[in-house]
């Protein structure tokens, strides 16, 4: 087997088989392998990844780091590709990746190159540059794009959708996630609602892109920001943001809304784009303040 898709889950019965039949080219006919994570489903959730031959696990919520390395640590195959439950593989991508998990360990220099060419996008002058490092720190040079075999991981662009909408300006596009890395190199690092992966090497950048259907409704996206907000406030106080500030309350939400819906060009994006940014910039606040009330609860 060549590829590990790993997800954590809870009650994600209405996302789980778009996320899945997605990576189905990847692990059909015994090529790859799915593990899923869960923390208590109530719904069809577990259902669902067993119809799809998910091998399923049942723990208790340790945090999203935590958990989400709990997921690649089950991983078994050289390559690990972790997703949110509410992500997709455009089909394009599907093929980006098959390309780089099934790349021939020997091949003759000619065929070696043609390859490398189809996926020639992936290496920026950032990975260029931390390729010929690690050529230097073995003594070796980095010919062509031999190095490639030395590429830890891939980021993945990614389209947010917000209300059905592709949301394409105010800094929500690319939006590149590190997502797709060899097995072993690389883990979850946490930071509130959002936590970073963190990879040991060079990494390339594929073209093709993931889905992401987070936000549907109104309702839904404010629940998130509600909870993100909460998450973030812990980060916030751990930064020293203790006092009410009308400075972090009112006046960077202001000025995030003008960045991001103006400078970003975050109105070509409609009504849509209006209603993210506008709730955004109250996300904003809300995290500063929620930063204030606990520094108030623990000083009692």
């Amino acid at each position: 087997m060549t590829i590990s898709v790993v997800l954590i889950t809870k009650d994600e019965e209405a996302n789980l088989p778009n996320t899945l039949e997605s990576v189905h080219p990847l692990v059909r006919d015994g090529k790859g392998e799915i593990i899923v994570v869960d923390s208590g489903s109530t719904d069809r959730t577990l259902e669902i990844a067993r119809s799809y031959g998910a091998k399923i696990f049942s723990e208790p919520w340790k945090g999203f780091a935590a958990q989400k390395n709990s997921a690649m640590e089950k991983a078994s195959c050289d390559w690990v590709l972790q997703l949110d439950a509410d992500e997709a593989l455009e089909p394009e991508l599907a093929q980006e990746i098959q390309l780089i998990v099934e790349f021939p360990s020997e091949m003759d220099r000619e065929a070696r190159q043609k390859r490398i060419h189809e996926l020639v996008y992936v290496f920026t002058s950032r990975t260029l540059r931390e390729l010929r490092a690690v050529a230097d720190e073995e003594g070796k040079k980095a010919r062509d794009y031999g190095a490639f075999y030395q590429l830890s991981g891939f980021c993945i662009p990614r389209k947010n959708f917000f209300l059905g909408r592709w949301i394409k300006h105010g800094g929500y596009h690319p939006d590149p996630k590190l997502r797709l890395i060899r097995r072993g190199k690389g883990k979850f690092e946490e930071y509130g609602a959002h936590p970073t992966m963190k990879v040991n090497g060079p990494t390339g950048h594929l073209r093709h892109a993931l889905i992401h259907n987070a936000y549907p409704t109104l309702r839904g996206y404010i629940d998130h920001m509600n909870s993100y907000s909460s998450s973030g406030a812990g980060i916030a106080l751990e930064k020293g943001h203790r006092r009410f500030s009308i400075l972090n309350i009112i006046v960077r939400p202001i000025l995030t809304f003008i960045y991001n819906y103006f400078l970003r060009l975050g109105f070509l994006d409609g009504r849509e784009g209006l209603l993210l940014h506008l709730y955004h910039s109250g996300y904003v606040s809300w995290k500063y303040a929620k930063a204030w009330e606990l520094a108030r609860r623990n000083s009692r």
